[in-house]
């Protein structure tokens, strides 16, 4: 017994010197040029100060369901017109960035720069903002990719960040609980209905997870949102399996500036619609 004891005492003592020696070896550098920055535990960590203030993130008044910006202050829950005109199969949903300037970069280069190393920062981001989403029974999954483009891109960028927000919130993280059972093709520059008649039937809850969603909340997330068109058949997906309170997270979110001038006038831009 009093072996195990000194024994699980080194260890703990051990990861802090192992962490400290990582740092010496492998000094953190800012996630989006690569210049040396100090290792932080704050929101900033991963950044140097340059490119933090490059970065926007999404602060002030925002709408409650989609985490677009909103103009002026309000001490009540306020929607974008977006939301009120047509609302979504979800309840709440947060983002701690703005899909635009170096926040792209960021998004862009986990999704198709193999930067596996901005998901955990992400997460960290996405966790303090979406902190208010979480009921005691919730659980986290991401959107999913169709397995020839899950293949193709090696991972799924969602996964990767629910799996870091599920860690940071101390929830339960389901990475399959959504099938994307059926490929679709882009969907940019079409309207808000096309794009919602071509996600139907896309998404399925995987059969041997079913029970996992029957009568609990579930957070859904994703990388960026631009229309809403992925995430809102994802939602009624996981409505129509039973789950009762849905909300979203996500990194980055795409309002109409941002959107329609670097996304659709856009060939090298490759994201999909959300």
């Amino acid at each position: 017994m009093a072996g195990r004891l000194i024994q699980t005492a080194i260890s703990q003592n051990a990861i802090p010197m192992l962490r400290q020696l990582a740092q010496v070896v492998y000094p953190a550098r800012c996630l989006s040029c690569g210049d040396m920055v100090e290792p932080m535990a704050e929101l900033s960590a991963g950044l140097c100060p340059p490119c933090w203030r490059e970065v926007a993130f999404a602060g002030g008044l925002t709408c409650d369901a989609c985490g677009v910006p909103l103009l002026g202050q309000s001490d009540r829950v306020e929607l974008c017109d977006d939301c009120l005109s047509h609302p979504r199969p979800w309840s709440q949903g947060r983002a701690p960035l703005l899909y635009e300037g170096k926040g792209r970069h960021l998004v862009m280069a986990l999704k198709h720069g193999d930067r596996l190393d901005i998901a955990p920062v992400a997460a960290a981001w996405m966790a303090r903002v979406g902190a208010d989403l979480i009921q005691p029974d919730t659980l986290i999954a991401p959107v999913p990719l169709h397995w020839q483009r899950r293949i193709a891109r090696r991972y799924n960028q969602a996964a990767l960040l629910a799996w870091g927000v599920a860690k940071r919130l101390n929830r339960p993280c389901c990475p399959d609980l959504i099938q994307r059972h059926r490929a679709t093709p882009s969907t940019r520059g079409q309207g808000r209905a096309a794009r919602l008649t071509q996600m139907q039937g896309a998404f399925r809850i995987h059969p041997k997870r079913a029970h996992l969603l029957q009568g609990r909340p579930v957070l859904l997330v994703d990388d960026v949102m631009t229309t809403g068109a992925t995430l809102a058949a994802v939602a009624e997906t996981c409505k129509d399996g039973g789950a009762t309170h849905l909300s979203v997270l996500l990194l980055a979110r795409a309002h109409k500036g941002s959107y329609i001038g670097k996304i659709e006038d856009t060939d090298q831009d490759t994201t999909e619609d959300t």
